[in-house]
């Protein structure tokens, strides 16, 4: 681990970037170049202490996860991510796998759209960001750890939970969309990798897993419009648009509401009362 290295990459990434980089209000009284390491902090999800401490040539070498996360609050490139990796003394990730380090334009793009859902997601169909209107209308699934991290593998493994969101009469489309888009993933990363172990899991959990697998489709599937079911204000139909980086390895999902229609008013009250509870 090269620390004086590190420090000064983190320092002079942080002061890189404005707040409006970031989705941030700039806020009055700014005086310091840059970020502020307690915004890099909330960013990367970890301490300002502990940022603090790798900033002061000080502290534990982070973790490959901790890496990624920086990498992504730091809006890194990926020669910037791998070169953070060598210096913190990891190997670079490859470029093909799976990792929480999300592109830098999407998530220019992602950073300004504030009042509509959006998320990120990559090939396994694990959300690695999602904006508050998305985290209302969605929730929130930053709680699962493992394979129950891929939304294909919840489909499956949870569905009395995961189906609710969507009408009965789009369970089975949907079941067809999930199972090709994890094949998707299965031919880029291989049968040795994450997707593999899924595949090889579902396929002895859920014999309509296993039925569908059987049949060889292959697509990354997005409905152009949907109804989804939100527990509290009932249904709610938006269009989707997806934009993919240009390896197809991570998706920006944006979903809106035609104008002046019931579903817009839905989803405008989400984003004002965000995951708070409704009032009775």
């Amino acid at each position: 681990m090269d620390r004086d290295g590190l420090a000064d990459f983190l320092v002079r990434r942080r002061e890189a970037l404005q707040p409006s980089d970031v989705g941030l209000s700039p806020g009055p009284r700014r005086r310091a170049a840059g970020l502020r390491r307690e915004e890099v902090a909330q960013l990367a999800t970890m301490s300002t202490d502990y940022y603090t401490r790798l900033e002061q040539r000080r502290g534990p070498q982070p973790s490959p996860q901790m890496l990624a996360s920086l990498a992504r609050a730091l809006r890194l490139t990926a020669d910037e991510r791998d070169y953070l990796y060598r210096v913190a003394g990891h190997s670079a990730p490859d470029r093909v796998a799976v990792t929480d380090y999300v592109a830098p334009g999407l998530l220019r793009i992602f950073d300004r759209l504030a009042d509509t859902p959006a998320l990120i997601f990559n090939v396994l169909g694990e959300t690695l960001v999602q904006n508050e209107p998305a985290r209302a209308l969605l929730g929130d699934p930053s709680h699962f750890a493992g394979p129950e991290r891929s939304s294909f593998y919840r489909w499956f493994s949870r569905p009395e939970q995961e189906r609710r969101a969507y009408p009965p009469a789009d369970h089975d489309r949907q079941s067809r969309a999930q199972v090709a888009s994890l094949r998707v993933a299965y031919g880029l990363l291989g049968p040795a990798s994450r997707a593999g172990e899924m595949v090889r899991d579902l396929i002895l959990r859920s014999p309509e897993f296993a039925r569908l697998w059987e049949a060889q489709e292959v697509a990354r599937r997005f409905e152009d419009h949907k109804t989804l079911i939100h527990p509290r204000i009932g249904p709610v139909e938006v269009d989707c648009q997806v934009l993919f980086t240009e390896d197809e390895s991570q998706a920006l999902l944006v979903l809106t509401a035609a104008p002046r229609s019931e579903s817009e008013s839905k989803l405008r009250l989400l984003t004002v009362l965000g995951t708070q509870e409704f009032s009775a």
